[in-house]
């Protein structure tokens, strides 16, 4: 469903992924990575989940579910990556939009999404729709790539832009900060909502490789108001010089580290811990601090 205000083009976004089933195994150690990060939360809880959504992840979180002992259904956006997931063999697959899942309500006892969220224009109705599908007590788990994520090369882009044409255009998609996340999850109405920073360093011998890395992942520039028109051949060398005077050590390796926000919260249920209303406390502050309440 598009908006008039959308900021993403999420058609491009199906064909990038679309055509990156071709390159995958290019990143794959990247998405396993992440994915790896993800369902290690799982291993500190104590209760099972015996069916998950995997909302997007190229296939990157299903061994690890299964692993578990947990099934999973996935779901993309890009019927060619949906086909790649499914030529894996592990379980159920769906060709569907992020922005409007086809699942009843109360489908699932965990919803996953490693690194697949970002692209959504309407994250918070997402949510919202996340938190449906989950049956009461149902966790989600999900990675966003926040700020400073690329920061380097989206400055290095836009003064190679400027220099050249006077004007900017978006070349890198904008993320959300860590604080972002957490007030998403609330607003969706998830419960015991926690939001952790995790970063992946990453090192590349060049700009074009990272460039190359982005593309093979499906993550090239599908901002709405990109400009269409081909650059000029100077600025994409003039932007990788820019990315390297900023973030090459003395060895000529760029530092391009990936900043995570890890979301876990829990559909609401009854059995939950609730906070306690004003003036239900039957311990008094002086008893906790030890202090006597003659003093």
């Amino acid at each position: 469903m598009e908006h008039h205000h959308a900021i993403f083009d999420r058609r491009a976004v199906r064909l990038h992924r679309d055509r990156a089933t071709r390159t995958l195994d290019l990143v794959s150690s990247l998405l396993e990575e992440a994915a790896d990060r993800l369902l290690d939360r799982l291993d500190d809880l104590t209760r099972s989940f015996p069916l998950a959504l995997d909302i997007g992840s190229r296939g990157a979180t299903l061994a690890g579910l299964k692993a578990r002992g947990i099934e999973a259904v996935s779901c993309d956006l890009s019927p060619g990556m949906a086909q790649q997931v499914r030529d894996t063999g592990h379980g159920l697959v769906v060709c569907a939009d992020e922005e409007a899942l086809p699942f009843a309500e109360g489908s699932f006892d965990l919803v996953i999404a490693s690194l697949s969220l970002h692209w959504v224009n309407d994250l918070p109705g997402t949510l919202l729709q996340i938190r449906r599908i989950l049956k009461p007590d149902g966790l989600l788990l999900a990675s966003i790539p926040v700020l400073p994520t690329l920061a380097p090369l989206r400055a290095a882009f836009e003064e190679a832009e400027l220099a050249l044409t006077g004007g900017v255009s978006p070349h890198v998609s904008p993320f959300p900060t860590l604080r972002d996340c957490a007030s998403l999850l609330q607003r969706a109405g998830f419960a015991l909502p926690v939001v952790d920073a995790e970063t992946i360093d990453i090192g590349y011998r060049s700009g074009l490789a990272l460039l190359r890395d982005l593309r093979a992942a499906g993550e090239t520039n599908a901002v709405a108001l990109r400009d269409r028109r081909i650059p000029s051949q100077a600025l994409f060398p003039a932007a990788l010089e820019g990315l390297s005077e900023r973030s090459a050590n003395t060895e000529g390796i760029l530092s391009v580290p990936l900043h995570l926000a890890v979301m876990s919260a829990w559909a609401p249920a009854p059995t939950q811990p609730q906070p306690l209303a004003p003036g239900q406390f039957t311990t008094s502050f002086h008893e906790v601090l030890g202090e006597d309440d003659r003093a």
